[in-house]
């Protein structure tokens, strides 16, 4: 108890004098709200909105998050090695804002496929370069590298807390001004956060700049370890049934629960309010243990939540099933990210542009099995689908355990 006192209070005095960090912090909190506005009403508006099918939709979306993927890993290289984050950060959060500006207006399928794939695959790059941004920023600073976990996972809470009431207020707007509220809203985010970076992020190289040449290599490099392709496809697989999740969860509320919006509202901002506790433990937990350890436990997580999803009968029982939910996004976007960035440590934009990918090749998985099974299976039992994917991911994590912590998985 006294190292996690000690070490709290030391997370606070950093961030309280360190004018750059808060800054940061700001930044996520901006990006969080814009994300938590739009992404828990992205199925109902294209199924109800613009009348897509669900095999449309699923389409839409894998198309939009390949083209995020390819453009973002185009970004992330450049951020590793010609511009600063700075300039990639303002190029994002600009198509992040005229993007969702034109969402609110575009009710055309493949004109709204095309901002996608343009605009927001572009704006996709932000969350990755925040982060790479702030591990460079500890990485100047006197923080000990072993604490670094703690003070990312709590990076990565400010951006949970933004959750915390980013969807109710979504769905208080949209009983007002419909989706053309809520996209505006987010926009609005988007331009915020533009000012922000242009006042608060410094203009500088990053730090691996001068390392040009190894930057696809040591990629390469890492995946071709057995215990990190493992890892990454894990989280692919993981990935993949958040997708299915954010997609069919809505559904299952407003379809099979017969809920409304306002349940959709408290069922994604019920959850950040167990992601602030958990993040700081599992931060904590990982500067003193095993990092591929807690990814795993976050995987079992998943496996009871999914489960237990499938079972609910009411929109109200889904609210105490949110604690799991938190729990696996505590492990897997707050642990993990820290856990990614070791395998490169001098090139942390490709390294979180690692995780990133991760994340959107699940999502494109989870897209394309959504587009493919929710008609034959009901969104009810894609949960039990999502269920055995994630066994399958921690059996594929169990069988390929790193036999040291991650920073090792780079040395010759």
């Amino acid at each position: 108890m006294r190292h996690l006192d000690h070490g709290f209070g030391a997370v606070v005095r950093f961030i309280v004098g360190n004018r750059s960090f808060l800054g940061l912090l700001g930044c996520n909190i901006l990006l969080g709200l814009a994300y938590s506005f739009v992404s828990p009403f992205m199925s109902l508006f294209g199924e109800h909105e613009v009348g897509m099918s669900s095999g449309a939709f699923g389409a839409f979306m894998t198309v939009t998050s390949l083209c995020g993927i390819v453009v973002s890993t185009i970004l992330a290289r450049w951020s590793d090695t010609r511009f600063a984050r700075r300039t990639i950060l303002l190029l994002g959060s600009a198509a992040g804002a005229l993007g969702y500006a034109l969402y609110a207006v575009v009710r055309d399928p493949v004109w709204l496929a095309v901002i996608g794939s343009v605009l927001l695959g572009i704006s996709s790059i932000t969350f990755s370069q925040l982060f790479a941004h702030a591990r460079e920023e500890l990485s100047r600073s006197e923080v000990p590298s072993r604490d670094v976990p703690i003070y990312m996972n709590v990076f990565r809470l400010f951006f949970a807390l933004s959750w915390t009431i980013g969807p109710a207020i979504a769905s208080w707007v949209m009983t007002k001004l419909s989706y053309l509220g809520t996209f505006l809203l987010a926009a609005a985010c988007f331009v915020a956060l533009f000012g922000a970076i242009l006042r608060l992020i410094p203009s500088r190289l990053p730090l691996g700049a001068a390392r040009q040449e190894a930057t696809i290599r040591e990629t390469i490099r890492a995946l071709a370890r057995s215990e990190v392709l493992a890892y990454f496809a894990g989280f692919v697989l993981l990935f993949a049934c958040g997708s299915l999740g954010m997609i069919s969860l809505p559904l299952l509320v407003i379809d099979t629960l017969k809920g409304t919006t306002r349940n959709v509202g408290i069922v994604y901002s019920v959850a950040p309010l167990f992601e602030l506790p958990l993040m700081l433990l599992f931060g904590f937990l990982a500067t003193r243990g095993d990092h591929a350890r807690l990814i795993r436990l976050g995987a079992l997580f998943a496996v009871a939540y999914y489960s237990l999803l499938g079972l609910v009968r009411a929109p109200w029982q889904i609210y105490p099933l949110q604690s799991l939910s938190a729990a696996i996004t505590a492990v897997t976007q707050g642990v993990a990210i820290t856990f990614f960035q070791d395998f490169l440590p001098d090139q942390v934009g490709t390294a979180t542009n690692l995780y990133s990918n991760a994340s959107r090749l699940g999502q494109v998985a989870g897209y394309v099995l959504f587009s493919q099974i929710a008609g034959p299976l009901g969104y009810r039992n894609l949960f039990f689908a999502s269920s055995a994917i994630c066994c399958a991911s921690l059996l594929l994590m169990w069988l390929f355990r790193p036999r040291s912590r991650p920073m090792a998985l780079i040395d010759p």
